[in-house]
C-alpha cells in the first residue's frame, strides 16, 4: 500500500471507529420484494471473491477507494451492520450470525469522502443462505440495543419498499446507529443494498456521520457494478 492508500485507509479507520441477466440501466430500482428460487442461493459462482470485487478504479471519483486486507475487511463489515464482532445485543435473538471461520474471507473495497465524512463500501461474501433468512431476522429487530467495548448504542433498521434490480434477490435497508454518549456528531446513518447471486452476497453501503444523508445514487451505481462483476458481464 502506497502513501496515498495508507492515508485513505487511515481516514476510513477514523470514520469507522465509532462503531446471465443484463442490467436494464445503472442504478435502476423497482418496488416490491423479489423472491429467489430455492436452488438459486446454493449455486456456486466460480471465481475468488477478491477477483469478483470491483476495483478501486470503478468507484465514483469522489470516493477514492482501497481494497481492505481480510482482517480489516472483517472489522469493516461488522461495523456496517451496526453491531460488530464481540458486541452484546438486546434482544439476543437479533444478534447477527458469525461468519464461517473456515469459509472464504469476504472481499471488501471502501471509498472515502473525507469532506462529507462519508464512506462507500462494497462487500462480497460467500453464503448458501437465501436473503429470506435476512428478512426473517429483521422481523422484530427494527430497534435493538448494542453494547461493545463499554459503549452502548441504539440501532434502528427499516426495510425500503424499493430494491435494486439485477441480482437474483435483493433488499434495501436504511439503518441508524445512535450512541448513548457522544452527541449527534457520532450518529451513523447508512443506506444499504444487499443482493444475492448464487452463493455470492453483494452488500453496498453508504455511511455518513452526523446530519449527512447517505449517497443513494452511489449505492445504486456500485451495486450495478458489483452485479455485473459477479455475473461476469
Amino acid at each position: 500500500m502506497n502513501v496515498a492508500e495508507t492515508t485513505r485507509a487511515g481516514a476510513l479507520a477514523l470514520v469507522l471507529a465509532g462503531t446471465a441477466v443484463a442490467l436494464t440501466g445503472c442504478g435502476e430500482r423497482i418496488s416490491g420484494t423479489p423472491v429467489a428460487q430455492s436452488a438459486t442461493a446454493a449455486r456456486h459462482v466460480a471465481g475468488a471473491l477478491a477477483d469478483l470485487l470491483p476495483t478501486p478504479q470503478r468507484f465514483p471519483a469522489r470516493y477514492p477507494a482501497v481494497v481492505l486486507t481480510p482482517q480489516a475487511a472483517a472489522a469493516a463489515a461488522g461495523d456496517l451492520d451496526g453491531v460488530g464482532a464481540g458486541a452484546s445485543v438486546q434482544p439476543v435473538s437479533c444478534t447477527p450470525p458469525e461468519p464461517d471461520p473456515d469459509g472464504e474471507p469476504a472481499a471488501v473495497a471502501v471509498g472515502s469522502d473525507d469532506v462529507r465524512r462519508a464512506t462507500l463500501t462494497v462487500e462480497l461474501s460467500r453464503t448458501t443462505e437465501q436473503l429470506a433468512g435476512v428478512r426473517d431476522r429483521l422481523a422484530g429487530c427494527e430497534r435493538i440495543r448494542v453494547g461493545r467495548a463499554g459503549a452502548v448504542a441504539t440501532v434502528t433498521t427499516a426495510v425500503d419498499a424499493t430494491v435494486p434490480v439485477g441480482a437474483d434477490d435483493a433488499i434495501s435497508l436504511r439503518r441508524t446507529v445512535i450512541p448513548d454518549v457522544g452527541g449527534a456528531g457520532l450518529t451513523q446513518t447508512m443506506q444499504t443494498s444487499i443482493g444475492q447471486i448464487g452463493d455470492v452476497r453483494i452488500t453496498v453501503t453508504s455511511m455518513t456521520f452526523g446530519g449527512g444523508s447517505p449517497d443513494q445514487a452511489a449505492v445504486d451505481e456500485m451495486f450495478a457494478t458489483a452485479v455485473r462483476g459477479v455475473r461476469g458481464g
